[in-house]
């Protein structure tokens, strides 16, 4: 089980006082107790820009990936044979794919990196991988797991479908440990095809408080 870290001397706002873009406050820290809190708060860590100011938000509608709901077509099946999933074995390396500054809307600094990384470190965060069988990490994908609660952070490919590999490859776990709640913060036409819905910030808000009192860690 994940290690709890020292409890954060902020105080957040209700989620549900956030303005027309879903932020609901700015400043804080990036230390453990911090994001813990945030999560369990239906909050997210977000720069409102590259080079601006940290944020916390809670968008309404909240994009979720039901568990039973992950769209699996006949050739991401397929693809699902050319690569290996793997779980932890290079959360460096998956964020350093995710953060890369060539990527468009590119907004994970170093020091997103390095407070992911020292939850990472207390059993919190993780990283699903797609490797090659030349053993070439091809895409994944990481985010923060508390109790029933998974919330994916970014995703990255280099190989054809590799991250929705990894997707299915987190949804098989999830569920199978006991997991009950996929955030995936905002709706894209991408993960739409795979499932992912839309729900309104008070249902999602209620969602999350049950998932993550479950005393469940699918990656344990």
């Amino acid at each position: 089980m994940p290690i709890e870290p020292p409890p954060t001397p902020w105080s957040f706002p209700s989620a549900d006082t956030a303005d027309e873009n879903g932020v609901v406050g700015v400043g804080a820290d990036l230390e453990p107790g911090t994001l813990v809190a945030a999560y369990r708060a239906g909050l997210f860590p977000m720069p409102i820009s590259r080079r601006g100011p940290m944020a916390w938000w809670s968008p309404d509608p909240r994009g979720v990936l039901p568990l039973d709901g992950l769209r699996v077509s006949r050739s991401l099946r397929r693809s699902c044979q050319r690569y290996e999933v793997r779980f932890d074995t290079a959360f460096g390396a998956v964020v350093d794919a995710c953060r890369d500054p060539r990527r468009e809307g590119a907004w994970i600094t170093a020091e997103i990196k390095a407070a992911y990384l020292r939850l990472h470190e207390l059993g919190w965060t993780h990283s699903v991988e797609a490797w090659t069988p030349e053993g070439e990490l091809a895409g994944g994908l990481y985010g923060i797991a508390v109790g029933g609660l998974f919330a994916g952070e970014s995703m990255f490919h280099h190989g054809r479908d590799a991250s929705k590999v990894a997707l299915v490859g987190l949804v098989d776990r999830l569920r199978s440990g006991g997991a009950v709640l996929l955030d995936v913060q905002w709706t894209t036409d991408h993960l739409c095809t795979l499932g992912a819905v839309d729900v309104a910030r008070d249902d999602y808000l209620r969602l999350v408080r049950d998932a993550t009192s479950l005393d469940v860690d699918p990656f344990s």
